[in-house]
């Protein structure tokens, strides 16, 4: 039983190795010799221990590069030694070799910190590969690779760099999915300050400042991490953030919109193709995979994959391998996967749409990305940078400001289209504002909502101009059931408790104000809108925010359907 006694082994340092310090911890005197064995011809510097109590001491005495331990162990389990590191604060990566199939292990591990896992029994190429990618030897993790699979993979991302991204092509030779989009490459983004990923998260709210914590902590790992959030708010730009800040900076970031490619094409863009695999296949090509091999995948909108394309993407993530559409072996590939969903996966599961294992293995860290809504307080400064970045895409000098006032109104706007609306309407801006000022008459927004004061504009305001409207106050033409202060709306009377919400009281009066309009007008909208003196923009803009709809199938309390108008004059 000497064997099991910790041991120490330093070989002649190979070019590249040296430095690089391992501590392996296993019970198994068999599998700790191969270990040994496998990362000796690396040139690795190899310590080995038998126990948690072992690898604790081995841990006071030094620091190491990376550490390796299996999941159980005599007096403990790698869980254990996983938290002595990150109660220490210490440095070092961690590997853990969980049995063949132990997907509860495995997320566990990832989610106590552990850079990677492997599954029993341990494949050696991907042992080396995964060793050193934690030593951000990625070149090293690459040699695992057969010849044809590195080249296809180098060919690809090198197509990815240029206009026209890697895909199969239809008819007439157009590409059948533009969903590949690659990270700029670094002498593009230095251009402009600020424009890596995470300086484009612009913000100093309490969200914000969790979000960047947490890219700083799950870029250490390659743990699989989910970013969740509505439409709009920047979800591949976390995904970016992310691969920026962990030590794959410098290889493929390949962004994959999943809803935009055809299902019938989905398993030859992941995965590649040979040639004669199908008709139309006149040449090997490369998939996303490996495209991104060494680096990050990120696939966005995850939740509209189908049920087919899921079970075939689970395999990719569980055994770190494709094959391509027509081949015989598979390929190993050394890539971190990032995805992202609008969606609410769990009801997703719950609803039979979306496998739950696969939800497990891709749901391992979560990241909300929080609505506009919820951070407008953020809003000068996302205003400020996304400005910068049309004024230097422009050739703008300097770039265009927001007044005091076009920056109230914005805080006023609800932003369902989050900050992708929001670059939009600053964009429009930019180029209908004469002066390098943007006033509030130059973002085209809507009057603000009835009951407040308007803003005051003196540029001209890039939106239809309103029908004529009566002389006399909206007001008095509608029946008057409250009493009203004259110049000044209505008010409950002086007996009566003030609203505790003012903005809510005054959505109530304008919503009531809407809804006689339109029961007056024959649930037409423009004249109900000219009798109020509104557009059918306006109107059309109110009726959403306050949630009236028209039409005899439509409730007035539910959302507005947009496709119903009672008179052809809509």
């Amino acid at each position: 039983m000497s064997e099991q006694h910790p041991s120490t082994v330093k070989p002649t340092q190979r070019p590249g190795a040296s430095g690089n310090s391992l501590l392996v911890i296993d019970d198994e005197p068999d599998l700790r010799t191969l270990y040994e064995l496998t990362l000796l011809r690396e040139g690795y510097e190899i310590e080995t221990a038998g126990s948690v109590e072992d690898g604790l001491a081995r841990l006071a005495k030094r620091s190491y590069s990376a550490i390796i331990t299996d999941m159980r162990l005599p007096d403990g389990t790698g869980l254990d030694l996983l938290r002595r590191l990150e109660e220490g604060a210490r440095s070092e990566k961690a590997i853990v070799i969980t049995a063949y199939g132990s997907a509860e292990n495995a997320v566990e591990a990832l989610k106590a910190g552990a850079y990677d896992y492997l599954t029993k029994p341990v494949d050696l190429k991907q042992f080396r590969a995964v060793v050193a990618s934690a030593l951000g030897r990625l070149s090293s993790a690459n040699e695992g690779l057969s010849v044809a699979g590195a080249m296809a993979g180098a060919m690809t991302a090198a197509q990815a760099a240029t206009t026209h991204p890697p895909g199969l092509s239809g008819p007439g030779g157009v590409a059948a999915s533009p969903a590949i989009a690659p990270g700029r490459p670094k002498a593009q983004a230095s251009k402009l300050p600020g424009s890596s990923a995470l300086a484009r998260m612009a913000g100093h709210s309490e969200a914000m400042h969790a979000v960047r914590d947490l890219v700083h902590k799950v870029a250490r790992s390659m743990a699989p991490v989910l970013v969740q959030g509505e439409s709009g708010t920047g979800k591949e730009l976390v995904a970016r953030a992310i691969h920026e800040v962990s030590s794959r900076q410098g290889q493929p970031f390949v962004a994959v919109n999943c809803g935009a490619i055809p299902e019938q094409l989905l398993e030859a863009e992941f995965f590649g193709y040979r040639k004669g695999a199908f008709t139309g296949a006149a040449e090997d090509r490369a998939g996303f995979f490996q495209a991104a091999n060494g680096g990050t995948l990120f696939l966005d909108e995850i939740g509209d994959l189908p049920m087919a394309m899921q079970s075939k993407l689970l395999r990719a993530v569980q055994e770190r391998a494709v094959r391509p559409v027509g081949a015989v072996h598979e390929q190993q590939v050394n890539v971190r996967l990032l995805s992202a969903t609008h969606k609410d996966l769990a009801t997703e599961v719950h609803a039979g749409r979306f496998r739950q294992d696969l939800y497990y293995r891709l749901n391992v860290i979560q990241i909300r990305v929080p609505p506009l809504r919820e951070r407008l307080g953020d809003l000068a400064d996302i205003t400020s940078l996304v400005l910068q970045r049309i004024a230097h895409d422009a050739g703008m000098h300097p770039p265009p400001r927001l007044s005091a006032e076009a920056l109230r109104q914005l805080a006023r706007q609800t932003f369902p289209g989050n900050v992708r609306e929001l670059e939009n309407l600053l964009h429009r801006a930019v180029a209908l504002c004469d002066s390098d000022l943007i006033d509030a008459a130059a973002l085209g927004l809507p009057d603000a909502p009835f009951g407040e004061e308007p803003a005051d504009s003196a540029g001209p305001v890039a939106r239809p101009a309103p029908a004529p409207a009566p002389a006399p106050a909206p007001v008095a033409q509608l029946d008057q059931a409250e009493p009203r202060v004259p110049g000044r709306g209505w008010l409950p009377p002086d007996n009566e408790v003030l609203p505790a919400n003012l903005e809510s009281y005054l959505d109530s009066i304008e919503r009531e104000v809407l809804i006689k309009a339109l029961e007056r007008h024959r649930n037409n909208r423009t004249a109900a809108g000219a009798s109020l003196g509104l557009s059918l923009r306006q109107i059309r803009y109110r009726m959403a925010r306050l949630q009236v709809s028209v039409g005899p199938d439509a409730g007035l309390d539910g959302p507005p359907d947009g496709s119903r108008v009672a008179s052809a004059a809509d």
